[in-house]
């Protein structure tokens, strides 16, 4: 290139905003620009990734404390069941034709040297039972409970008694699923509700034959459970999960201080004690901890109810929905026709039938990418649509395709 083609090149190159061909500004200008088109693309290049991971990865996970999510294996509380009598009632007991009460009545006072005859008319089978109830009697023992420990008791009529109210229970073993007595229950009955009746009518509040005794049983036998000789501390998650499972893993390990802790299952994670390590300091420990949790997209639907519950983790795709009906109403109508007086005709029944059939309109849902649970509820309360409506819709959703979530119909 000669002087007068350089000079041509660098003045068109000038009016480009370009330094000249081989000059030193035109090498840092040719470089700064490459690197400027590497920044670029991979920048776009993470935006894309980023944008995909998003698309495909698992909703946010919310925190929870271990112990609000899971429990450990083996500390749980223990039903407990027994047969009384509640004695007191103001003649709602039960009738004669329920005949275990007085069987136990009898039972109840031969052990306090009362003997009733078996024949005659003061005979158990002429016994009159109004004023007491057979009931079964519940109750909960929580773990680690000793002897002298107090739990509330709930007592329920086993026969045909209207209502508990005033009565006394008596005196009654509490069994568990080993045949073995762990508690006795003793006390006055606490109704949440009452009944009452004059003249032919009635009027009654919630259960009256079901009643609590607060406080009234009380622990006679402790459950043997041992800490000292676990080897291994299973936390069970209350929802199975694979990957809250491996989360919780990870976190346990981190209070811990040392890796310990491992995901068994989607449910169970195993912690290994140290050697001679307190463990109820280590489970206390743990609990406390706080993790991510990953719960499963749910619907509920009660169809007795008309009830329908939508987490706020569920996902909807686009859809568009189309719904409407035709009602059809059929009446009948006697009427009696009479005829003239003084005239030779008779009286007939005749029926009138009339027929009406309404066709409604067919209300349209159209939901965008990118709906929410919220959106849905909001057009669906727009066209009127009921709960059986609701639920209707739902599961047409998730035989769609439409609803990423788990329905659980009750």
């Amino acid at each position: 290139m000669n002087g007068v083609d350089k000079a041509i090149a660098e003045l068109e190159v000038a009016k480009r905003g370009r330094p000249a061909y081989g000059s030193q500004r035109s090498a840092d200008w040719d470089e700064g620009r490459q690197w400027a088109w590497f920044v670029s693309w991979m920048l776009i290049a993470a935006a894309i990734a980023i944008t995909a991971g998003l698309a495909h990865s698992e909703a946010p996970g919310r925190h929870a404390r271990v112990k609000d999510v899971a429990t450990v294996e083996g500390i749980r509380d223990n039903q407990l069941v027994g047969y009384g009598l509640v004695v007191g009632l103001r003649g709602t007991g039960d009738s004669s034709q329920t005949v275990f009460p007085a069987q136990t009545l009898v039972s109840a006072l031969e052990r306090m040297g009362v003997t009733v005859p078996q024949t005659g008319s003061n005979s158990a089978s002429n016994m009159q039972v109004k004023n007491m109830a057979a009931v079964f009697v519940v109750a909960t023992l929580p773990p680690f409970s000793r002897p002298g420990f107090r739990v509330d008791v709930t007592a329920s009529s086993a026969g045909d008694a209207r209502s508990l109210e005033g009565g006394i229970l008596l005196m009654t073993p509490l069994y568990g699923p080993d045949g073995q007595i762990y508690a006795q229950a003793q006390g006055a009955l606490i109704l949440g509700g009452y009944m009452s009746s004059a003249g032919g009518s009635s009027r009654q509040l919630n259960h009256p034959t079901t009643a609590r005794i607060p406080g009234g049983g009380q622990v006679e036998r402790a459950v043997p459970f041992e800490m000292k000789q676990l080897r291994t501390v299973n936390f069970i998650l209350n929802e199975a999960d694979f990957h809250t499972a491996e989360e919780m893993a990870r976190s346990m390990n981190v209070a811990i201080g040392k890796d310990r802790a491992h995901a068994v299952d989607s449910r169970r994670i195993e912690v290994v004690p140290g050697e001679d390590e307190d463990v109820p300091s280590l489970i206390d420990k743990i609990e406390g901890t706080e993790i991510e949790v990953y719960p499963r997209a749910r619907v509920i639907v009660n169809e007795r109810t008309g009830t329908v519950v939508i987490g706020g983790t569920v996902r909807l795709l686009p859809i568009s929905i189309l719904q409407g009906g035709l009602s059809v109403n059929v009446e009948s109508e006697v009427q009696v026709s009479q005829p003239a007086q003084l005239s030779s005709g008779s009286t007939q029944v005749v029926e009138q039938t009339r027929v009406e059939a309404q066709d409604k309109p067919v209300n349209r849902i159209t939901l965008k990418p990118g709906a929410t649970v919220e959106d849905l509820v909001q057009e669906l309360q727009r066209i009127g649509a009921g709960s059986r409506d609701v639920i209707a819709i739902l599961q047409a959703m998730k035989q769609a395709g439409a609803l990423e979530a788990e329905l659980e119909v009750l």
